[in-house]
């Protein structure tokens, strides 16, 4: 058996101090232990992205990350979106323009948008369509997926003037 590791990592905001195992993945951690359950797990190999979330601002698939990797780091995942009263630019663009379907891929989704338009505040198509090539989705056939990623775009480039 395993020895566990002490693990300090800053989720949504709060601080957690916890002892893991060490070869616990971060997607379980989130699950499992915090009870974040917004983070889903599908493939378990890195290819749907449907466990994006976001380490240190930038995505990460946390099915294929331990949960000691993130040791020190601050995670951020689609609860720290938003809230029930008041969505965030890129959930309400997503329910606008209808960028969801069963909703499985949508977390993970959401999470890259928003790093995305961070670094991207005016995507062309192309750079929208090659951000969205980490994620799988079986249900939208993406063409609403792209209309709301430029709705969001538009709609937080008029908030920040």
């Amino acid at each position: 058996m395993s020895a566990k590791h002490p693990i300090h990592i800053e989720v949504n905001g709060v601080a957690h101090d916890d002892t893991v195992a060490p070869r616990l993945l971060l997607c379980d951690y989130l699950r499992e232990t915090l009870q974040l359950t917004g983070t889903h797990v599908a493939c378990s190999v890195g290819t749907c992205g449907a466990c994006t979330v976001l380490l240190d601002g930038r995505p990460v698939r946390s099915c294929l990350m331990l949960a000691v990797q993130a040791d020190g780091c601050a995670i951020a995942t689609v609860e720290s979106l938003g809230t029930e009263t008041a969505l965030h630019p890129v959930q309400r663009a997503f329910h606008e323009e209808q960028g969801l379907q069963c909703g499985f891929c949508t977390p993970g989704l959401l999470l890259s948008v928003t790093s995305f338009l961070a670094d991207h505040p005016d995507p062309t198509d192309d750079e929208i369509l090659a951000m969205l090539g980490g994620h799988l989705c079986r249900c939208t056939g993406y063409r609403n997926i792209l209309r709301a990623v430029r709705a969001a775009a538009e709609s937080m480039a008029a908030s920040a003037v």
